[in-house]
């Protein structure tokens, strides 16, 4: 009989995707994953096979506890204005939309599952955003728009200049919604 595994898979996978999402998936070692998560490298290996194999965990882990309850709030916003502040806001752990944006960059253009997981998750943004009453086509540009805006966040100094550009952006969404 094996010996039962040291550590919890949920908060390892969880601390795999704020570190993948902060460094990106070719900025992260094996040695760095082992190092930061505290789980011996054979035991990353036969729980999920490979590096490959955790980072598509911490994705689908990050798109539904972080992207699935952003887009809820999304959808329970009153307006375009609440709905960018709700997308663009950052609490502990990171912005629902750090690791989806780092995915979307590095990842899905040469992996066809993390562009698969990656378009869903654009897909169900952009139909949260079109929910407040804006064309799709809009609606589409608004998600790309803010995956700009929180790229922009995390390139500044200034985490300000992300939430002042987005609400210059929802302010005129409502003020000429078409």
């Amino acid at each position: 009989m094996g010996r039962p595994r040291g550590f919890d898979e949920t908060e390892v996978v969880q601390a795999a995707a704020t570190l993948f999402a902060d460094h990106a998936y070719d900025g992260v070692s094996i040695d760095d994953l082992v190092a930061h998560l505290g789980v011996h490298r054979n035991s990353l290996y036969k729980t999920f096979g490979s590096k490959r194999g955790l980072y598509m965990a911490a994705l689908r882990w990050h798109v539904e506890n972080r992207v699935r309850p952003l887009v809820a709030a999304i959808g329970g916003a009153h307006d375009v204005a609440e709905a960018v502040r709700r997308a663009l806001a950052v609490q502990e752990g990171g912005s629902g939309l750090d690791l989806l944006l780092m995915a979307a960059v590095e990842r899905a253009p040469v992996d066809p599952e993390v562009a698969a997981e990656v378009a869903a998750a654009l897909d169900a943004l952009d139909q949260a955003l079109a929910a407040r009453s804006l064309p799709s086509e809009l609606a589409g540009a608004l998600t790309s728009a803010l995956l700009g805006l929180r790229l922009r966040g995390r390139a500044s100094s200034s985490a300000g200049d992300c939430g002042l550009a987005g609400a210059a952006l929802a302010q005129r969404l409502d003020h000429h919604p078409s």
